[in-house]
């Protein structure tokens, strides 16, 4: 498995008055900040099916933005030299940032785009050496705020549009944890266009989690494609059923918005570096989120 690659990034790895030893101690910091390789969770990884992305032609690497005083970490990734890009915001699992999320960043880079993956609960803790998913989302995912992370994602289409990126053109992804950040992103007006994979739908509202998917789905301001599986045992089909009767009663984005379900797929059907990938419909999935973006402006 390859590791991140950021020998061709210039994102943010030298700042003015740097020298090359203080470039490469602050690239080193990155690194640790963002997560190389796979979060100790999902070990061992399925190295018969990750898929491994290069960096050839690619500016790609760790970065880090200020948000209200705190340096956010983050992999961007986009065509090397090229500016004016689309910009589509990669939102992470509930595992952060590791190379899953960040080949995927690299994926989008290939065709055309800039991509950030922001380390969303950095503030919080690191998830790489959880070994247990029930106490990493104890002790740091359940403890993240929904508006420290969507201020968090205006400051990703800020960096953006400083460094060769159209945010007139953004759109943003996300998986599982990720998925449900997405349609709440959908409903700020920041973005053209949303692709939520089996992001949880509906939940008890809470100090930091006020409001899920079902409670701003009729105020959508971007259409959103939902990519679900059939049977994913942590969110049930009638949720599905549920979104879909409240995007109908909603703005234009809304009743623009559409869902697919893969019968044969559980939950993380996309995630190629565990057992619960489904490859084909990882791939028809992908083939539906980057033609959804195309049509949809973000290109």
């Amino acid at each position: 498995m390859s590791q991140l690659d950021d020998s061709r990034s210039d994102f943010d790895s030298l700042r003015p008055g740097d020298s090359t030893e203080q470039g490469a101690t602050r690239r080193t910091a990155l690194k640790a900040a963002i997560g190389v390789g796979y979060a100790a969770a999902v070990m061992p990884v399925m190295a018969q099916t990750a898929i491994s992305t290069s960096a050839e032609g690619l500016t790609a690497g760790p970065i880090k933005y200020t948000v209200n005083g705190f340096e956010v970490p983050a992999y961007a990734a986009a065509p090397a030299g090229k500016t004016g890009l689309p910009v589509v915001l990669v939102i992470q699992e509930i595992f952060g940032v590791h190379e899953y999320i960040a080949d995927t960043c690299r994926r989008f880079a290939k065709l055309g785009y800039l991509a950030i993956a922001p380390e969303l609960y950095a503030r919080q803790g690191d998830p790489r050496g959880y070994t247990d998913i029930p106490k990493l989302q104890a002790d740091i995912v359940s403890k993240v705020p929904d508006a420290q992370v969507i201020a968090d994602l205006d400051g990703a289409l800020a960096y953006a549009k400083a460094n060769g990126g159209d945010t007139s053109k953004a759109g943003i992804t996300g998986f599982c944890w990720g998925g449900r950040i997405v349609w709440l992103y959908a409903a700020t007006g920041k973005v053209k266009a949303g692709v939520a994979w089996y992001g949880r739908l509906v939940g008890q509202a809470s100090d930091l989690t006020p409001k899920h998917p079902i409670d701003i789905a009729a105020n959508l301001q971007a259409p959103v494609l939902g990519l679900y599986g059939g049977k994913d045992q942590g969110i049930p089909l009638d949720t599905v059923d549920k979104m879909k009767a409240a995007l109908a009663n909603g703005t234009a984005a809304a009743k623009a918005s559409s869902f697919v379900v893969y019968p044969e797929a559980g939950h993380a059907f996309h995630a190629d570096y565990r057992p619960s990938y489904v490859k084909s419909a990882a791939d028809d999935g992908w083939q539906r989120a980057t033609a959804w973006f195309k049509a949809n402006g973000v290109a």
